[in-house]
């Protein structure tokens, strides 16, 4: 159940054991819980039609969710796909579902005619690396129609083989696929700005440095193939005890750095119309939180204002963190057809919708405030 406090931001009650717990949102939005019980729900995918694809990694499902009606609530669900190893990693493209399973690429053809005998999914490729539990992966795909796929590494930190610790691009009609980025360590969150098409991507910490180090990352890929510091520098300045960097290796350095451990599993340029224009085309992304640390941090989606390809400013609109009590783990975050946002959370299994509730002047609408670590 969820009721409204009409404040400087609106939050949210959710009942939890004994005592009720809060979602912080940002004035003038509003949350909606679109679907629950879903296991561990990971990334998710748009489908031509809306349907809402999610992924998990231990379930071993990947779930269909419809809302027929159209009113803000999932009424159908379809199982496209189970006992799959960690199907966490999905894409929709031109009518087609794809799914990253250990070393393969299967695709579900004309998926959405096709949800209630979905049908085994199709080997389209076949030449990625094993999996392993902290390789974790994200499928998108590119402008240039090419299916990208992040491979994290399978370690804390170490000097993992190629092509762990990359992004690729793959052809999918050819087979052929190209480096983009290499050095990063864990991956879960891409995508291109809708400005200049130009490719994002959040990733992760090393664990055991102490509670503020290393910071998070946001990254730009400015030159296909460069290398992102792992695991020689992490984020701007912090070297690597256990391993020196080779002398002639070049390394682009983040575009922005984040708390440590907040965990910014997705990330996401949100393409919609509901919310103001000042969340237009700006970047969107999910914090999972932390887990090592003395006191939590992230557990929230928070909004990355860029201007000339830089990160300037960090803003929370939701945040699902009740002092020490975790709410919710948001994973990834889309633009619904409707302009507002699906956010999944991988603690309880929910999917839930954020929309813009408000009509207010720009000019007198206060900033949302800026969370500090």
């Amino acid at each position: 159940m969820f009721w409204a406090c009409i404040s400087g931001l609106f939050s949210f009650s959710v009942q939890a054991a004994s005592q009720p717990k809060m979602i912080t949102v940002s004035k003038g939005f509003g949350l909606t819980l679109y679907a629950s019980d879903l296991g561990d729900a990971k990334q998710m995918a748009l489908g031509d039609k809306g349907t809402l694809f999610v992924g998990s990694h231990r379930k071993g499902t990947i779930l269909a969710l419809v809302d027929s009606n159209q009113d803000g609530r999932v009424d159908k669900r379809y199982v496209v796909a189970k006992g799959l190893d960690n199907p966490e990693a999905i894409a929709f493209y031109n009518g087609d579902l794809y799914a990253a399973v250990d070393e393969r690429i299967i695709r579900f053809k004309d998926i959405e005619n096709r949800l209630r005998r979905p049908g085994r999914g199709k080997e389209v490729y076949d030449r990625l690396p094993g999996k392993t539990n902290k390789s974790h992966r994200a499928l998108n795909f590119g402008p240039d129609g090419r299916l990208y796929v992040s491979i994290g590494a399978p370690c804390n930190v170490c000097e993992a083989e190629d092509p762990f610790g990359s992004i690729i691009a793959i052809d999918i009609e050819t087979g052929s696929s190209e480096q983009i980025a290499s050095g990063i360590r864990n991956v879960t969150g891409f995508d291109w700005s809708p400005q200049d098409q130009s490719l994002w991507f959040a990733d992760l910490g090393r664990d055991w440095m102490g509670d503020r180090l290393p910071p998070d990352e946001i990254n730009r890929v400015e030159t296909v193939g460069g290398h992102y510091g792992f695991p020689y520098l992490h984020a701007k300045s912090v070297l690597e005890p256990a391993y020196e960097k080779p002398k002639n290796l070049k390394i682009t350095l983040p575009n922005y750095e984040l708390p440590a451990h907040v965990a910014p599993m997705g990330l996401h340029f949100y393409r919609g119309e509901q919310f103001p224009p000042r969340y237009h085309n700006q970047m969107f992304v999910a914090e999972n939180g932390s887990w090592n640390r003395s006191s939590k941090i992230g557990y929230q989606v928070v909004m990355l204002e860029i201007e000339n390809n830089k990160v300037i400013k960090r803003s929370p609109v939701v945040s699902f963190l009740d002092g020490e009590f975790p709410v919710a783990r948001p994973y990834s975050v889309l633009t619904a057809p409707d302009g507002a946002m699906y956010i999944s959370d991988d603690l309880k299994g929910n999917i839930y919708r954020l929309y813009y509730k408000e009509t207010i002047n720009e000019k007198s609408e206060p900033e949302p405030e800026q969370d500090n670590e």
